[in-house]
């Protein structure tokens, strides 16, 4: 398999990884984060993702550029 749908699942793959490293090696702080999460503005969060998107997509073409 190859081409975008590779890396869409190449992508998810990382994802799932990194998201399994957080619960794995420190389940108390993110159940702290959680707590922490309703008293942070719907705004910022919005911001906060759209900032992570950007970023994400521009790491995504900086390493498709070399």
């Amino acid at each position: 398999m190859s081409g975008p749908v590779s890396d869409i699942l190449t992508g998810l793959a990382f994802f799932l990884v990194i998201e399994g490293l957080v619960y794995a090696l420190a389940p108390r702080l993110l159940v702290e984060m959680a707590k922490l999460l309703p008293a942070v503005p719907e705004q910022r969060l919005r911001y906060a993702g759209l900032t992570a998107v950007i970023l994400g997509v521009g790491l995504v073409w900086l390493i498709r550029q070399s």
